[in-house]
């Protein structure tokens, strides 16, 4: 199972970068989660014509807040994955959201802008960084988890040049 991890997309609507961004990164992707701070509600529908999972930010918009919940944990073959947004500074954003969740094989998180793929404790700790945010190392990023045997992360940085919001 090919899983498609993004985060942190701020964006006010569906952009041409974002259709080819999804297509590039992400059409084998048997289901595509958001880590939240998609911005606009537009974003999230446009989302839904696949098979996704999603929590919000906090930088979404209340519609978007009351449509889907602050975290939420769901198994895709066999692995429990929790699934989180994040607050606060980022130094310590990992101690914070390990205890949202019981035992989970992986927590996808976002709201750093920093990608992350390494274990703690038996846990994976994932997160894409931004794809179409503001990228504080510079770098624009989308996560990849494969469920084959156990799971495994990958960030893949990706060409934002050219890309129109």
């Amino acid at each position: 199972m090919k899983i498609g991890v993004i985060s942190d997309t701020h964006l006010r609507k569906v952009t041409d970068a974002f259709r080819h961004l999804l297509e590039r990164y992400f059409s084998d992707a048997d289901v595509i989660l958001h880590a939240g701070d998609f911005v606009s509600p537009e974003i999230v529908s446009f989302l839904s014509e696949w098979e996704f999972h999603g929590v919000h930010g906090n930088m979404d918009p209340p519609e978007i807040k009351q449509s889907l919940p602050s975290k939420k944990v769901l198994e895709l073959e066999g692995v429990k994955i929790g699934l989180i947004h994040g607050w606060g500074a980022p130094e310590d954003l990992e101690e914070r959201i390990w205890g949202e969740f019981g035992a989970v094989d992986v927590i996808v998180y976002g709201h750093s802008h920093r990608s992350a793929n390494h274990l703690r404790g038996g846990t994976l700790f994932f997160n894409p960084g931004t794809a179409m945010g503001y990228a504080l190392t510079g770098i624009h990023s989308v996560g990849i988890l494969t469920v084959e045997d156990g799971i495994r992360g990958e960030i893949i940085d990706i060409e934002t040049s050219g890309l129109s919001r």
